[in-house]
């Protein structure tokens, strides 16, 4: 699974990079974030048209991390309500069927790009929920961020103008984890290599089933011990992705 992640490469930068035009708003001037939790907003890539009949095009936008499907009810105060499971995860073999995530599949598929992700691994033969587990950082060796496929939605609260602006969330995609990363967890985010991205984003075009099943930039990712720092949603900062060896003795858990 991927349940956090960092990202530190600026949105308007990001655009620049990959020619997306930058819609970007409540990210703007937040920072890098190397302890992405879930329901923080993100950048995420779409393909959409401007006009129906132009073509499509890349696009940065801001999104909710926990996807919140358009038939969610609203609370009392407006909000979607709360009740199941987050939805920061759908597993790419029920995609196309979870009654939460098939529609997205259809015609909103996006990438969410991050330096890399977090992922827990039980310390020998420890056993229950509290025993102690070591992260690890999955990051691009390159140094090049990685694309995750996700998928998004719009949702509106029940009584909201037409015109009021929706409310973005996306999910990211997961897979069976493969290579030396079976080692870690046995699943993974599905990464879209570059030459795939148009491909996996078109929103003309029914969902790709061979990038499901594929495992895209595998051979570009590389894995290190971190620090349990990451542990606290509280800590943010540059040594969270650094090899553990390379901590600072003084260091301490908050």
């Amino acid at each position: 699974m991927c349940g956090r992640f960092a990202v530190t490469t600026d949105p308007a930068l990001l655009a620049e990079k990959i020619q997306a035009i930058d819609e970007t708003t409540a990210q703007k001037d937040t920072g890098p974030n190397y302890n992405v939790a879930p329901t923080t907003v993100i950048s995420t890539v779409v393909k959409r048209h401007t006009e129906p009949d132009d073509e499509s095009t890349r696009r940065l936008r801001s999104m909710r991390w926990g996807l919140i499907p358009p038939w969610v009810k609203s609370a009392q105060d407006g909000s979607p309500e709360s009740k199941g499971p987050l939805l920061i995860n759908a597993r790419a073999e029920k995609v196309t069927s979870s009654p939460a995530f098939r529609s997205s599949a259809k015609n909103k598929r996006c990438l969410v790009p991050m330096d890399g992700w977090y992922e827990w691994r039980p310390n020998g033969d420890a056993k229950g929920r509290k025993a102690p587990k070591t992260p690890f950082f999955m990051y691009g060796a390159d140094g090049e961020p990685l694309y995750m496929a996700g998928l998004w939605s719009t949702w509106r609260p029940k009584d909201a103008p037409k015109d009021a602006p929706p409310l973005l969330s996306c999910t990211i995609i997961t897979t069976d984890a493969a290579g030396p990363l079976t080692e870690i967890h046995d699943r993974m985010p599905l990464t879209i290599s570059r030459n795939d991205w148009d491909r996996w984003l078109d929103p003309d075009a029914p969902i790709d089933e061979g990038l499901l099943r594929g495992h895209g930039d595998l051979d570009r990712i590389e894995v290190r011990e971190v620090s349990r720092l990451v542990n606290s949603v509280r800590n943010n900062g540059p040594e969270l992705i650094e090899p553990v060896e390379q901590q600072p003795e003084q260091a301490t858990l908050l």
